[in-house]
């Protein structure tokens, strides 16, 4: 098993759309990329923690690789914005993919130029060694899921 952290704005609709994904074994929802390894919804939300709500993945490599995801990931979410994914706007919600190893920096590098070339160089999304993940509250996992009437 592997593991992937993308932010993409909302973290919401990420985890809902990649969790019917064929060898996705687990989403977790939290927030990477800040300067504290522990945040609380409200912190990160005054915007000044640096961390982007984010999806964690786990999944079979055998089944779906990191390339596959990071596609999915491009299409799943519009890229060109910075800091934002309309309606939502501030750095939490921008594109990001958080690495864990130099192998899946080479494979986002790669995918990451593909689809500059897709969308004429306008892409926004950082690519970012993954730092200072921390899960965020219950009540946000699986949210869609929770609270579908």
């Amino acid at each position: 098993m592997q593991k992937c952290y993308l932010a993409m704005g909302c973290f919401w609709k990420p985890e809902e759309k990649f969790k019917t994904q064929k060898g996705i074994i687990n989403t977790e929802v939290g927030y990477a990329g800040g300067y504290k390894s522990k945040v609380t919804y409200e912190e990160v939300c005054q915007g000044n923690t640096g961390h982007a709500e984010t999806v964690k993945l786990t999944f079979d490599e055998d089944v779906i690789s990191f390339e596959k995801i990071l596609e999915l990931f491009f299409k799943l979410h519009d890229p060109t914005q910075k800091d934002m994914q309309f309606p939502d706007v501030g750095t939490q919600y921008r594109s990001e993919i958080f690495y864990e190893n130099e192998q899946q920096k080479v494979v986002a590098d790669k995918i990451k130029e593909k689809f500059n070339k897709v969308f004429n160089n306008k892409i926004e999304t950082n690519i970012s060694p993954v730092k200072n993940y921390c899960k965020a509250e219950e009540y946000h996992q699986k949210y869609i899921e929770k609270n579908q009437r």
